[in-house]
């Protein structure tokens, strides 16, 4: 799996013009399943993204984590994440998860962080959706799961 991560002030999606997800301070995700990616993925990816300090504390560095300020996460499932673009000028997107296995990581994955007490809106699969964001710092990283 790969995720992309925004620390945001506040972050919303919509879909045919109405927010379906919302969120104040927290986190953006951005996450990309693919082919071979699981449930032991999405575990580790849940526990990194929520226990990742990325939030300044009173000296202005960056030590303390989304359970720390009571932040929330906005979780966007971006296929193409999983996009090749090496070859041509067209990405191959071979490596992305069929859309059934995606659904049902991203569903995981929204559960996973959902039940170590962190709130979570989301897109809807498949959509076309339209995210709005004010990345805060800016601070973005990239993450992906170790490969079994």
């Amino acid at each position: 799996m790969k995720a992309v991560i925004q620390r945001v002030t506040e972050a919303s999606v919509r879909v045919e013009g109405a927010v379906v997800g919302a969120i104040g301070q927290g986190m953006l995700v951005l996450l990309g399943v693919e082919k071979g990616d699981d449930a032991s993925a999405a575990d580790w990816l849940a526990e990194k993204i929520t226990n990742l300090r990325i939030f300044e504390d009173t000296a202005g560095k960056m030590n303390l984590s989304l359970h720390d300020i009571g932040g929330e996460l906005l979780v966007v499932s971006q296929f193409t994440l999983a996009g090749n673009c090496a070859k041509g000028r067209r990405p191959s997107f071979d490596a992305a998860a069929p859309p059934d296995e995606a659904n049902r990581l991203y569903g995981y994955f929204v559960e996973r962080t959902r039940s170590m007490g962190v709130p979570v809106a989301t897109g809807v699969f498949r959509a076309d959706m339209q995210v709005g964001l004010t990345n805060d710092g800016p601070v973005t990283f990239i993450l992906e799961s170790p490969r079994n």
